[in-house]
């Protein structure tokens, strides 16, 4: 009797703008069951920051949906099993998860064609081993810990296990945060024992390590003292009537990451000038009034400060920087991404406007206007998020005055644009109401010394007050 034979073959949840550790599923639109082809998108999800499809890179029936909607998934795990024409001997399509665990072979003669849709990933053994473990989710996390408690008391042996895989070539799994982490506390990542799902390393195993080798013997007690003390803890916010809790996912974790990210990493310096900008919003109103800059073109006070900021990049090169850690070099962009943080129905967002520096008035002001409403309907891409390289943060829509702006992640500088307000001024030799508002400049101490901050944030002052000097200056 002839029968079809068909292997495995399983799509992972690809980094879709790099940097990203996850995403959540929005949609499938197949099922079991359904013919899918190279190219066809089977499903729209959600990264930190945008809304995505994702197409399917070959041919076949879809075998197993691995997440229902909803769900987040970490960048690398198996989200959809596609049954497709295999060799005698691969694994039948009637049982996905006993042969991946059983047959780690085949998934593995497959991997290097999955791995091409994952930005960095480097090349890896044993991710069939990791991937039986995540069929059985229940014995994986109740055996998992168990290398951990032998780190206290006997810390050679505990990286036995991980230091052998990788001197097959494996590089440690870990998310940027824990690696960032690890090398503060100066772990080496090889030696160290994942307790995570698919043999991630987490921030418990780094502490759990970092404890092992701070104190000799002893320390093995301390660590339970430790969680039964975070036991009895935690559960205090529990409940309490009207108490709601929100999932952390999506852009609200993003934003939060990069943010502990950036306040711990890079030294923050905020400097801070009021201004008379009674020139600038009678500027603003003539340009509205004649329609210079195009009849559909919206024209704000923001224009004009995004203007004054690139002006004063323009004169001041060197905070348009980034630090590199790695080459521990300072890198002048040769280019102004300029990053408007815009508040959305999914959260705050900050996509930037490509080589801003080189644009007009007139092309600023549209391209200001596109980025904005893109961002308003959630359509905004993760490509126009990356790349930036200083922002502007506009809090005086909200009535604020000023605040102290954190540094988006990779970049120098962020300047907070606050309230616009009618406030008694001395001008010329006498009190009078003028328009006057506060802008705040943050920077990164470690490139940006205060000479070079105060330098900057004066001439945007200097221009927003007399705006004729976007003229002269620029």
């Amino acid at each position: 009797m002839t029968t079809e034979v068909r292997s495995l073959r399983e799509f992972k949840m690809p980094d879709v703008g790099e940097g990203l550790t996850e995403a959540e599923i929005l949609s499938w639109y197949v099922k079991p069951g359904d013919t899918v082809t190279d190219g066809q998108v089977v499903c729209e999800v959600e990264t930190a920051k945008a809304a995505v499809e994702l197409p399917i890179p070959f041919n076949g029936v879809v075998e197993q949906l691995f997440f229902p909607e909803g769900s987040t998934v970490d960048v690398g795990t198996v989200i959809i099993s596609v049954a497709v024409a295999g060799e005698a001997g691969a694994a039948p399509a009637t049982a996905p998860a006993p042969a991946a665990a059983a047959a780690p072979a085949p998934a593995a003669e497959a991997e290097p064609e999955r791995r091409e849709v994952l930005v960095g990933y480097g090349p890896r053994t044993g991710t069939a081993q990791r991937r039986a473990r995540r069929t059985t989710t229940t014995t994986t996390k109740a055996a998992a810990p168990q290398p951990a408690p032998v780190a206290p008391a006997a810390p050679a042996p505990v990286p036995t296990g991980p230091v052998a895989e990788l001197q097959l070539g494996e590089r440690p799994l870990a998310k940027p945060p824990v690696r960032k982490l690890a090398k503060d506390l100066g772990v080496d990542l090889r030696a160290v024992t994942p307790t995570g799902r698919d043999g991630v390393i987490t921030r418990e195993d780094l502490h759990a390590y970092a404890e092992a080798q701070a104190a000799p013997a002893a320390p093995a007690v301390e660590p339970v003292v430790v969680e039964a003390a975070e036991a009895v803890v935690a559960p205090v916010p529990v409940s309490g009537a009207g108490d709601v809790r929100v999932p952390i996912k999506g852009v609200r974790k993003a934003t939060a990451q990069a943010m502990v990210a950036s306040a711990f990493t890079a030294p923050h310096v905020t400097e801070f000038v009021q201004v008379d900008v009674t020139r600038t919003m009678k500027f603003v109103r003539k340009l509205k009034e004649s329609g210079e800059l195009g009849r559909d073109v919206r024209v704000s006070p923001l224009l004009l400060v995004a203007k004054a900021l690139l002006v004063a990049i323009k004169r001041h090169p060197e905070i348009n920087a980034q630090w590199d850690e790695a080459a521990q070099e300072i890198v002048v962009k040769g280019q102004v991404n300029l990053g408007i943080a815009a508040a959305t129905p999914r959260g705050l967002i900050v996509p930037n406007i490509k080589d801003a520096g080189s644009k007009t008035l007139a092309g600023l002001a549209t391209s200001l206007g596109e980025l904005v409403e893109t961002a308003r309907q959630g359509k905004t891409s993760p490509a126009d998020m990356q790349g930036g390289t200083v922002t502007i943060t506009n809090v005086g829509v909200f009535g604020v005055d000023t605040g102290t702006p954190i540094l988006n992640p990779g970049e120098a500088a962020i300047l907070a644009f606050g309230a616009v307000r009618e406030l008694p001024w001395v001008h010329k030799g006498k009190v009078v109401p003028r328009q006057v508002t506060t802008l705040a400049l943050s920077f990164d101490h470690r490139l940006v010394d205060g000479e070079l901050g105060s330098k900057v944030l004066a001439d945007i002052a200097g221009l927003l007050e007399f705006p004729k000097r976007l003229i002269t200056w620029g």
